[in-house]
C-alpha cells in the first residue's frame, strides 16, 4: 500500500508529552496549572452524569445524533455566545463538534495552500504546528509571553516541546 505524501509531514499530539514534562516539574514542587491536553482536574459533577445516565437508560439515546447536533444543544449555544459575547446567532448557524480539533482540521483543509504561512500561538496546543504542516501550510509560531497579556505578571513557563 503506498501512502499519500502528505503523510511525511503528519506530527504527533506531543500534548500527552507536555503533560508529563507539567507532572515532572510539578512532582518538584514547582505550581503548574495544567492546560496541556484539556483534561480538568475535577471530577465530571454528579448532575451532567444523572442527565448521561437518564438520557442512555430511560430517553434511548443511545444512536448517533444529527450531523450538525442536537437542537437543544445548540440553541443553549447560540443564547450563551448572544448572553456573553453579544453576537446574534442562530441555531442554525451553530454547530456542535465532538472536540476542537476536527472543526479546526477541516477549517485549514478548506483555507490553507500548499506553502501559505499559518501563524499559530506557541504556547499553545501542540497539534496547531502539527496540523498547519500536514495540510501543506508553513508554520509559523507567534510568541506569547504572559508578561504582555498580565503587565506586571514575570512568567516562569518552561517551553513546550515542538511537534
Amino acid at each position: 500500500m503506498r501512502l499519500a505524501s502528505r503523510m511525511d509531514r503528519i506530527g504527533t499530539e506531543t500534548a500527552f508529552e507536555a503533560a508529563a514534562r507539567a507532572r515532572a516539574l510539578e512532582a518538584t514542587g514547582r505550581g503548574v496549572i495544567h492546560l496541556e491536553i484539556g483534561e480538568p482536574d475535577f471530577d465530571t459533577p454528579r448532575h451532567i452524569k444523572d442527565a448521561a445516565a437518564r438520557a442512555l437508560l430511560d430517553e434511548g439515546m443511545t444512536h448517533y445524533p444529527p450531523a450538525e447536533g442536537i437542537r437543544p444543544l445548540r440553541e443553549a449555544i447560540a443564547a450563551d455566545v448572544k448572553r456573553w459575547k453579544g453576537i446574534d446567532a442562530s441555531p442554525e448557524q451553530v454547530v456542535v463538534t465532538p472536540g476542537a480539533k476536527p472543526i479546526m482540521f477541516y477549517a485549514m483543509l478548506a483555507l490553507i495552500d500548499e506553502g501559505d504561512e499559518v501563524i499559530y500561538p506557541n504556547p499553545g496546543f501542540p497539534i496547531y504546528e502539527s496540523m498547519a504542516r500536514y495540510v501543506g501550510g508553513t508554520a509559523v509560531p507567534a510568541t506569547l509571553r504572559v508578561e504582555r497579556v498580565v503587565p506586571g505578571i514575570r512568567s516562569t513557563c518552561e517551553q513546550a516541546p515542538s511537534s
